[in-house]
């Protein structure tokens, strides 16, 4: 079933505010949005973080951890990766996510700068389309002891770290295995982050709706590994062989952990979902050809004809 759906329902009065550090422009587009919702009778309640990177005085805060829980709407502005860092916050919640495009490709924050005001009347209004999008969560066991655990809207990352050797590794899924592999490692993201990471490697662009999981090997020693699909509520485990290098483990690009000789990393849906709103008009396909490159079909030009 597709996950996005077309509501007419207007959102509620507590409206939260989540920006990108370190960017003019983002600071630029968060007052405009205060302004603008304050002056429409919303209550602005901005995260901790951005209030105060942006130096924002006299305005209502609280932590990213709670600000799904008292807002009816965030706001997220900045590029894909403020948005997959404010998911891990907002996913616990029911409460709908809009991103403002302020980075380089935008699948996520899909509202241009130049379209906030028109967008921004559309969804407060109640037009908008409701898009779930899952989760991956990761823990690492040593002697059936969790030693790690993170949550990821992209992907989770078993890499090398800065080391040109190859990782050692076994996969299973649902307790059948699957395969022994020698690689720099191996790239396990949602149909979200099927047009990031995953697709570099070479993997499939996988509908946003879609409840499947992309495993994609990251430069295997045999030219037979290619990237597989499965159901999204697969349970994938990674046992550790033979360690030459230090493997490590990345979700949705946080700061990498290492993984011992031993340990099992073991993968699965998060619980709960990201809610993301959509102003009208949004169309997958449409953010692929423009972001990607993809090519559009042109008529060729008809050569002039000297009659003489």
């Amino acid at each position: 079933m597709n996950s996005v759906n077309i509501v007419a329902r207007q959102i509620g009065k507590n409206i939260g505010l989540i920006g990108r550090p370190g960017k003019r422009s983002v600071v630029d587009t968060l007052s405009l949005l205060e302004n603008t919702l304050q002056t429409k009778g919303y209550t602005v309640i901005f995260d901790e973080q951005t209030a105060d990177f942006a130096q924002f005085k006299h305005v209502q805060t609280i932590s990213r951890a709670l600000l799904g829980e008292v807002c009816d709407l965030v706001i997220v502005v900045g590029g894909d990766g403020s948005l997959l860092h404010a998911a891990r916050a907002l996913a616990r919640y029911p409460t709908p996510v809009l991103g403002i495009n302020r980075g380089r490709l935008g699948f996520l924050t899909d509202v241009s700068p130049d379209e906030v005001m028109q967008k921004l009347a559309l969804v407060l209004a109640g037009h908008y389309r409701v898009d779930k999008r899952f989760l991956l969560q990761v823990e690492i066991r040593s002697k059936d002891r969790v030693t790690y655990e993170a949550t990821a809207l992209n992907d989770i990352v078993l890499h090398a770290g800065k080391s040109v050797h190859m990782i050692d590794f076994e996969l299973s899924i649902d307790g059948h295995f699957v395969y022994r592999q020698h690689s720099d490692g191996l790239i396990i993201a949602t149909p979200t982050g099927s047009t990031a990471y995953a697709l570099s490697g070479g993997g499939p662009i996988l509908y946003p709706s879609m409840d499947a999981i992309v495993l994609v090997p990251m430069h295997p020693h045999t030219l037979s590994s290619r990237p597989i699909v499965v159901g999204g509520e697969s349970e994938i485990k990674l046992h550790i062989h033979d360690i030459r290098v230090q493997p490590m483990i990345s979700a949705d690009g946080q700061p990498s952990v290492s993984v011992q000789e031993g340990d099992s990393i073991h993968i699965r849906k998060h619980p709960f979902k990201l809610t993301l709103l959509h102003p009208p008009g949004y169309d997958f396909y449409a953010a692929c050809r423009t972001k990607l490159g993809w090519n559009i079909y042109q008529e060729p030009e008809q050569e002039n004809v000297d009659e003489h």
